[in-house]
């Protein structure tokens, strides 16, 4: 929406966006069956089919409610109210209209993210859990690998926060930490690309701590998440602090 706007495409046709998406719900599906071929540690291929069938059906899910959701901008939708707060659903006519929209809600952000991340995070759980080695010299990161330090944390940074999906998140970096003191005892220590996962994911929960310390006082986006867990969506941010300035 920010590098190619969707008022350059037809609102009744996918946007560059949604194309990008298709190619991401099928590029990563193969990308972690690679990944997880590459463990000497797996599940049964029956778990692993069943999770990333799982996954392209969760992604596909938000991949639809995603698109119809940011074309609702155009009709004065705002990110940072809820579904029924928002302006146009009030003055929507039948008021039953609002039930649709508010499933369409519940299949993008709830149903499709659950689907989509669950998978995505035991896959790479599974690949870490292979990472370990009793050879010092391969626990050593490469500097290109600390080159792509930061775009990783950033890309899992985005994917908590707009994905709403800090337990799922924080569940897998304790079994992570878990599995480091487990796999110690046997003399064994994370190689290169076991490192490398969980500096990204240290990061990642730096950026978010930074994240919500920086929105802590917003009254606004306080409304729409008032849970115990507050970690704004960058969208959400987007449509209140930024786009509501063009």
């Amino acid at each position: 929406m920010i590098i190619l706007p969707l008022d350059w495409f037809p609102l009744n046709k996918p946007s560059a966006g949604d194309y990008f998406h298709m190619a991401y719900n099928i590029i990563t599906p193969l990308l972690l069956l690679k990944l997880i071929e590459r463990s000497p540690k797996t599940l049964p291929n029956s778990v692993i089919y069943i999770s990333i069938m799982t996954f392209v059906m969760g992604a596909s899910i938000h991949l639809v409610g995603d698109s119809v959701n940011h074309r609702l901008i155009f009709s004065g939708y705002q990110l940072h109210l809820s579904v029924r707060d928002n302006p146009i659903m009030q003055n929507l006519q039948p008021p039953t209209l609002v039930d649709s929209f508010e499933l369409l809600y519940y299949y993008d952000e709830y149903l499709g993210h659950s689907m989509w991340y669950i998978p995505f995070f035991l896959i790479l759980f599974i690949y870490f859990s292979g990472c370990f080695t009793t050879v010092k010299r391969e626990s050593e990161m490469p500097l290109s690998a600390w080159s792509l330090l930061l775009p990783s944390s950033l890309y899992y940074w985005y994917l908590v926060t707009e994905g709403q999906i800090f337990i799922i998140f924080i569940f897998t970096f304790f079994a992570m930490l878990a599995l480091i003191l487990h796999q110690k005892r046997k003399g064994l220590r994370l190689d290169s690309n076991g490192l490398f996962l969980l500096l990204s994911f240290s990061v990642t929960l730096f950026l978010i701590a930074v994240w919500i310390v920086w929105l802590w006082n917003d009254k606004i986006l306080r409304k729409k998440y008032p849970g115990v867990i507050y970690i704004p969506e960058p969208w959400a941010f987007y449509t209140l602090h930024i786009n509501s300035l063009h």
